[in-house]
């Protein structure tokens, strides 16, 4: 019995030709577009993760006890986790119909306001800037939650259209090399994260109550600055021009009469992609978030490091895994996205069951050992990712699946680790937590062994090859 394989196309027709000029000039343009929009989109997503582990328990839920406090903070955290595939649905949607950078422009957007408007939301019991100056209550977590919700949404979209952009310019035998270019806005995001946050750090640190500062407005200034950042952002990527696949796969969809939802043909037709997708990638979603976010919390407030140090080990511990990501990017392009991203998995395993005995050690060093390490594990997996999953999936609804794939296993690692965890840590159990990831990363690793090698599929290809499938799909 003939099994159709997905993943891979193989056309009798060469693809049509492009013009070589014009796509030798877009792709510093796609590069730099592709990665200051992630950078800018994580940059936001993080200084909420750092808020939460600093901040938030202490202006959203001042009602709450020390350890109440922290878990709601984290569950606000969680929440984008469960918007990010409602996200990847709708901008997939949008994505797969009316292009990747039109599309990419609505998520940098949504994700930019979100971002200012927490930063000048009251809190539970104190004002914003001098206004509302006794808080607005319950009002307060309610209007976080609803911002970090459309913060989630954003990056649900973003993520999937900037690997696009890259994957589908990307010249033969270097998808890896330039995939790297989105993966590379996390590294940079919370290096500028952490460092904003230092950066007032220091600056309220003259005050007679520096805490005091902090928490009354120093930390409302890095979600307002985003706005900038936003307006390079548009900029910069209004500039770069729609990629030739999508072209090829839009010509062809205004000739034909029926068009199906790209959400349903993922789930019809890819369904076994985007599961192994979310499961294969699971654990390096709980090692990142563990990583820039519980760690924080967890180095200040169980290990008693002041915040400056935790702060300025996290902008370290960036430059190492975006060196991570670029060398394990290049690599993969010589021995496959399978064999490097199975390398972190099968690393994380024994590691994640020695991280939090290194951690409770108490040492500054064991502190940075812990962080860094982690991070650089991470590092390992995510550089192939931003080729793996755009590879895996086919041209007319690749923008949904590699997104839902990808948000799966946010939920999976991202959202539901850092919740157990702090449950697990205000019990006294943090090795808990090392088990926990463990079996995560198992989980991981079985999935990469149920994964095909991507890197050598022919992807611009592929838009061609699917108009005879399509059809027959149509006509039946």
């Amino acid at each position: 019995m003939h099994t159709h394989e997905p993943t891979s196309y193989q056309p009798d027709s060469p693809p049509p030709q492009r013009e070589e000029n014009p796509k030798k000039v877009s792709l510093a343009r796609v590069a730099a577009a592709s990665s200051i929009g992630t950078t800018i989109e994580f940059y936001d997503f993080f200084i909420y993760g750092t808020a939460a582990a600093l901040v938030f328990p202490h202006v959203f839920f001042a009602d709450q006890d020390p350890a109440t406090a922290t878990l709601a903070s984290f569950a606000t955290f969680a929440v984008a986790f469960f918007a990010r595939p409602v996200g990847a649905i709708v901008f997939g949607h949008f994505g797969d119909n009316i292009g990747r950078k039109r599309t990419l422009v609505w998520t940098l957007l949504i994700m930019g306001i979100a971002t200012v408007f927490i930063g000048l939301l009251p809190g539970y019991d104190t004002g914003a800037f001098g206004l509302f100056s006794d808080g607005i209550g319950i009002w307060a977590p309610i209007l976080l939650v609803l911002c970090r919700f459309f913060q989630g949404f954003a990056v649900g979209g973003e993520w999937a259209g900037a690997t696009l952009l890259t994957a589908e310019y990307a010249p033969k035998g270097r998808r890896g090399m330039m995939g790297m270019w989105p993966q590379l806005g996390p590294a940079f995001a919370f290096c500028l994260s952490s460092g904003t946050f230092l950066l007032f750090t220091f600056a309220a640190s003259g005050e007679m109550d520096a805490d005091s500062a902090f928490l009354q407005y120093g930390w409302r200034i890095p979600f307002i600055l985003s706005a900038a950042l936003v307006a390079v952002g548009l900029w910069i990527r209004l500039a770069v021009e729609e990629t030739p696949v999508f072209k090829t796969v839009e010509i062809r969809q205004t000739t034909e009469t029926v068009r199906r939802l790209p959400f349903l043909d993922a789930i019809r037709h890819q369904w076994k992609e985007i599961l192994i997708a979310g499961g294969a990638l699971a654990s390096l979603f709980s090692l990142f978030y563990m990583g820039t976010s519980f760690l924080t919390s967890y180095g200040t407030a169980n290990l008693g490091h002041s915040r400056a140090f935790v702060l300025a080990m996290g902008m370290i511990g960036s430059v190492l895994f975006g060196a991570a990501i670029v060398a394990s990017a290049m690599w993969s392009d010589t021995i496959g996205r399978r064999k490097v991203i199975g390398a972190s998995c099968v690393l994380a395993v024994p590691w994640t069951l020695c991280l939090f005995p290194v951690l409770d050690s108490g040492s500054p060093v064991a502190f940075a050992a812990g962080l860094w390490i982690t991070l650089i594990i991470f590092g390992i997996a995510y550089g192939p990712t931003g080729a793996a999953l755009p590879e895996m999936f086919q041209a007319r609804f690749r923008y949904t699946g590699a997104g839902l794939g990808y948000n799966l296993a946010g939920i999976l690692g991202g959202a539901i680790p850092p919740l157990i965890a702090a449950q697990l840590v205000g019990s006294g159990d943090s090795f808990g937590v090392g088990i926990m990831l463990a079996v995560l990363s198992g989980i991981s690793v079985l999935c990469v062994v149920a994964m095909h090698e991507s890197s050598r599929n022919d992807i611009n290809a592929g838009a061609q090859d699917e108009s005879d499938e399509e059809s027959a799909t149509l006509v039946t």
